[in-house]
């Protein structure tokens, strides 16, 4: 298998995207469970066009097939995909304040080219959580420990560590749409259904005073690159929940550009441990 990624990676992203589409309807076609999440994801958003469910699993291809590129090229070559770049002075303005700044990519576009290219700008340290194929975690590890960029596991030693960098005036990456675990969370809601959301970027941004920046890498056309997106997190509504915010956030980063947004994720799945929402609980 990495003798495979290694050829994978070796492709020009034209050549990845369109395999990679292919790909996206031979599992899609395969596995009943994820045509089920996609189905009941997409319309719970309200999204019900074929043509979106179409785009959305040719997506979820590219997404899988570009991951050797990101990860195997140098970091100098995998940040140069990023071939445009909107709302960079955030970032800067947000590290200019000198409490660090929280960097949030959900499961949207090539969240791992994100990372690539802030790092080439600036240092950041990202969690990550391990994969379920044990095989693919050396290969996400290589790609994510580079020069300016740190890899830290979901535990109490990530957190200080990413609690250490922001308070030395760095940046923290976090995927803020992944499910955590038991303790870790709390239910509000997320495209009109509840969602176990994690406590993480609230408990960061309240003991640092650290900006808090939404952000994703829009995949282009016909493999021309990536378009990397950033902006604020929105304000606040009077009585909202930081999680609730959180969410309101990435759904809007989302409508920006639903057909890359990773809907056959279980997202509203209850881990182990946790009690089930009750009714009404959002």
């Amino acid at each position: 298998m990495p003798i495979l990624l290694k050829a994978l990676a070796a492709l020009p992203l034209p050549i990845l995207h369109a395999v990679g589409a292919m790909v996206g309807w031979l599992v899609y076609l395969g596995s009943p469970r994820l045509r089920k999440y996609l189905g009941e994801n997409l319309a719970a958003a309200g999204y019900r066009d074929r043509a979106l469910l179409r785009a959305c699993i040719a997506e979820m291809g590219k997404g899988a097939l570009e991951l050797p590129a990101i990860w195997l090229r140098s970091q100098e070559e995998a940040a140069r995909l990023v071939v445009e770049v909107e709302g960079w002075e955030q970032v800067e303005s947000a590290l200019a304040q000198g409490r660090g700044a929280i960097m949030l990519t959900p499961h949207l576009g090539c969240w791992e080219v994100s990372a690539q290219y802030f790092s080439r700008h600036h240092p950041i340290t990202v969690l990550y959580s391990p994969p379920k194929m044990g095989f693919i975690e050396p290969l996400m590890l290589r790609g994510r420990t580079r020069e300016s960029m740190k890899s830290v596991p979901p535990d109490l030693s990530g957190i200080r560590a990413m609690m250490r960098a922001l308070r030395e005036g760095g940046a923290v990456g976090i995927l803020p749409d992944q499910v955590p675990g038991v303790g870790e969370g709390e239910w509000t809601e997320f495209f009109g259904r509840p969602a176990y959301t994690m406590t993480l970027v609230g408990r960061l941004a309240e003991k640092t005073g650290a900006p808090v920046l939404l952000g994703f890498a829009e995949r282009l056309a016909r493999g021309r690159g990536y378009r990397v997106q950033v902006l604020p997190l929105p304000e606040p509504l009077p009585g909202e929940s930081a999680q609730r915010r959180l969410n309101r956030g990435i759904e809007a980063l989302v409508r920006r550009c639903p057909a890359q947004y990773l809907w056959a994720y279980n997202r509203y799945k209850v881990p182990a441990g946790v009690a089930p929402p009750v009714r009404g609980e959002a």
